[in-house]
């Protein structure tokens, strides 16, 4: 398996004399276009070079001030200049991430002997720019596979104008381990189903305890069945690759809220004996990336030494076809005792969810928060950009919420009706696992809510759209896994920490 290791990245307060690439941008104000962050010196050089306005000769070139629009050229006393449009001068930490995203990924492509030195000078002086600017610099020096020999990535990275104040510094450190966890989603949901399934994730999970001094506990198929996860068991029986569950427990002294997150783990998902085309199979050793984003989560917590406690719960299996696998009409009989008539094999990720968040419950969290690539209706609903959000309340939903809009991450809040409930009814058992074909993505959560007792604040959510990008690379988002929704769980453990 291919594992990647961000470079080093480091505050400064002045460009040295030896930047590297330097990346300004390009911003526009009432007065007309400015640039940001190149020195007047630097500029009036490029100008005279250039034999005209750098402005001008940016715009030429293709560049504009439209946000994360990157243009690359030569610059005196350094190897490069790269000019990144910004928008409105009065930038969002959204903003600054995606254009600084946008300038490192062009940086990154460039052929070089070494890996490439990047100075990143965009007057990014509040704790949240910085944290921004730090995040898309490091999230689109990602790259996943072998490295080509001529174009060997980033080496280092230097945010300038921070200053010294121990806020900027704060800052960077929480974007380091936003990064950090981001990254091993992208690792994790990248790697093929051959390599990566059940008992070697459980064992990835280990090792990621051990490196963050994390408490650890994984229940192999023999656990799962004598404990009675009938969902986990029942969608793992079809594969040779046995299901597994897994915790993970940061539990810092004087935290007083526990927040309890859980994520869908199918490592492959072929649809089961609901056999999936074999174009929408391709993709799906992305269906765990739910699972990756409770752990990886969980993991930046404990390396922020955020005073919360954390707990996360991955439920893994691979959904297969084969004489020993589940049936449409199955009647399985859930952790929680309550038994559910199995409609479709295809809809595998809420039986795993089912018995995970039931597991969970018995804790008596503060909060508990799900994860998966759930739907294709979500994607239909929303796009592939932005993840869906489902609560019982709107409290709950506004926490969650808050925190995707502080980290950058794009969800959109969608109902639980009522009039879904009759979906669910079953004749033979306490409940179906799904209905008709309008309104899946709310048909799921609405089966998921019967697993958390209702005095137990929970949320859901749906990530099958961006958690996997099958198109072009852009920003500071690469093609293949993503790590969406693992900045919004952070951010979200850090506004409840005390």
């Amino acid at each position: 398996m291919f594992s990647f290791t961000l470079p080093e990245i480091s505050l400064a307060t002045t460009i040295d004399k030896n930047p590297g690439i330097l990346v300004a941008g390009l911003a526009e104000t009432s007065d007309g276009d400015i640039l940001v962050g190149l020195p007047d010196a630097v500029a009036a050089a490029a100008s005279k070079t250039f034999g005209g306005d750098l402005i001008a000769m940016v715009k030429q070139l293709g560049g504009s001030t439209k946000n994360a629009k990157a243009v690359l050229l030569p610059l005196p006393g350094a190897d490069k200049l790269v000019v990144v449009g910004l928008g409105p001068i009065d930038v969002s930490a959204e903003q600054v991430r995606r254009a600084v995203g946008a300038a490192v990924r062009l940086i990154s492509g460039l052929p070089a002997a070494a890996p490439h030195k990047v100075t990143i000078s965009l007057e990014t002086a509040e704790p949240s720019l910085i944290k921004g600017a730090a995040e898309g610099a490091l999230l689109a020096s990602y790259r996943y596979g072998p490295t080509k020999a001529d174009k060997p990535g980033i080496g280092e990275l230097r945010l300038v104008g921070a200053g010294k104040k121990p806020e900027a510094k704060q800052a960077l450190d929480l974007a380091v381990a936003t990064a950090t966890a981001v990254v091993q989603v992208r690792d994790w949901v990248n790697t093929p189903a051959n390599l990566l399934y059940p008992e070697t994730f459980a064992e990835a999970a280990r090792a990621l305890a051990k490196t963050y001094k994390l408490g650890v506990e994984v229940w192999d198929e023999k656990a799962l069945e004598k404990e009675g996860f009938g969902g986990l068991t029942a969608v793992g029986a079809g594969s040779a690759r046995k299901p597994r569950l897994v915790k993970l427990s940061y539990a810092p002294r004087g935290a007083r809220f526990h927040l309890a997150l859980v994520g869908k783990g199918i490592t492959f998902d072929s649809g089961g004996l609901d056999l999936k085309t074999a174009e929408g199979m391709y993709t799906m050793k992305c269906d765990m990336a739910g699972a990756a984003s409770v752990l990886a989560a969980v993991a930046g917590i404990a390396q922020l030494g955020l005073r919360i406690k954390v707990t996360a719960w991955a439920a893994m299996a691979e959904n297969m076809p084969s004489g020993t696998a589940g049936r449409p009409s199955d009647i399985l009989t859930m952790f929680n005792g309550m038994t559910v008539e199995n409609y479709n094999t295809d809809a595998e990720g809420r039986l795993v969810l089912a018995d995970a968040l039931a597991k969970c419950s018995g804790e008596s969290p503060d909060l508990v928060i799900d994860v998966a690539t759930l739907t294709g209706a979500c994607m239909v609903a929303l796009g592939v950009n932005t993840a869906g959000l489902m609560a019982r309340d709107d409290e709950t939903a506004d926490l969650v919420l808050d925190a995707a809009e502080a980290a950058g991450e794009s969800f959109w809040q969608l109902p639980i009706p009522e009039d879904v409930a009759p979906k669910l009814e079953s004749a033979v058992a306490d409940t179906r696992s799904g209905g008709d074909r309008f309104g899946g993505a709310l048909t799921a959560a609405a089966f998921l809510s019967k697993f958390v007792p209702e005095e137990i604040p929970w949320a859901h959510l749906d990530i099958a759209g961006p958690a996997f990008n099958d198109a072009a690379a852009h920003d500071y988002v690469p093609t293949g896994g993503t790590g969406m929704s693992v900045r919004t769980l952070m951010a979200l453990a850090h506004a409840r920490a005390n």
